[in-house]
């Protein structure tokens, strides 16, 4: 059972990272509520949580029990309200557009309890920033997950400049309860893993532009001869290159430095539709992977 005093969870944003919050949070035992107003999201979402379960008990790395009870805590809603009332602590995984991330938080803030944490799991904004407008921004924090988030040990919690420690005990607390690694990081722009994490994956990139080695050399580079798990263009695939492509413009804006300008090659495959695993084809064919 959770021994961080936190007891129920609201996920908002039923996407990858949503759902995939929403699956660990249950699992470790909380009751969770996971949001989303796009009702195909939603069902998508708890339909990916189920799939995820039942693949861990064929493979025999999670107990019929354990996912049954899971299931058992988790529960879907289209209303915002409904999911964040009553909830110790609200995570916020919808698109990162900071207008729309603000807007989600104004309208959590106005139903939750005084005492509830509000956290969001943006990769690269300004923690500080987004929480400027709450009545509260002592309670509000960045919970940085990581995809697959339910292989992932990674966390990491960002200290806006309001932050107060109560807010980072709980939230460290939480971490732990699911079975997670926390780092603290002070809010700026990418935090640790996303300004490091850009510079190497876009560097790949230029390295496929400018005809250096394919992209499985590359990655096979780094595998084999840094022992990174997976290689930074397969990473950037599954991440999506939107994805990164919005942080690496945010990031270059933010810091002013060369070395987070998007390649034209990424610009490029973004506009053709070339996603990465989410469209079937980045770096890599992904089939019938999607």
């Amino acid at each position: 059972m959770p021994t961080s005093g936190i007891g129920g969870v609201a996920v908002i944003g039923a996407g990858t990272m949503g759902h995939g919050i929403a699956q660990v949070a249950a699992m470790a035992g909380h009751e969770t509520v996971l949001c989303d107003v796009d009702a195909g999201q939603l069902e998508r979402g708890l339909a990916g949580i189920q799939a995820t379960l039942d693949k861990g008990v064929r493979l025999g790395k999670v107990a019929e029990e354990s996912r049954d009870g899971a299931l058992a805590r988790l529960q879907g809603t289209g209303r915002l309200g409904e999911a964040a009332e009553g909830a110790d602590l609200v995570i916020e995984a919808v698109p990162e557009v900071m207008a729309l991330k603000k807007r989600v938080f104004a309208e959590v803030e106005a139903v939750v309890g005084k005492r509830t944490i509000l956290a969001t799991n943006t990769s690269s904004l300004s923690v500080t920033g987004m929480g400027a407008g709450l009545e509260r921004p002592g309670r509000f924090v960045g919970l940085h997950f990581f995809n697959p988030v339910h292989i992932m040990a990674l966390v990491e919690i960002v200290r806006g400049r309001h932050t107060d420690i109560r807010t980072l005990n709980s939230s460290f607390k939480f971490v732990l309860d699911l079975g997670k690694e926390p780092i603290l990081v002070n809010d700026s722009p990418g935090f640790a893993s996303s300004r490091l994490g850009i510079v190497l994956g876009l560097e790949a990139i230029r390295m496929v532009e400018a005809g250096v080695a394919s992209p499985e050399d590359i990655d096979k580079a780094m595998v084999l001869g840094y022992r990174h798990p997976m290689g930074p263009l397969r990473l950037t695939d599954l991440v999506g290159l939107d994805v990164r492509l919005g942080i690496a413009r945010y990031l270059h804006e933010a810091l002013g430095s060369e070395a987070f300008r998007p390649p034209a090659l990424l610009e490029r495959m973004v506009a053709e539709g070339r996603l990465g695993k989410k469209s079937g084809r980045g770096f890599y064919e992904w089939g019938g992977e999607r």
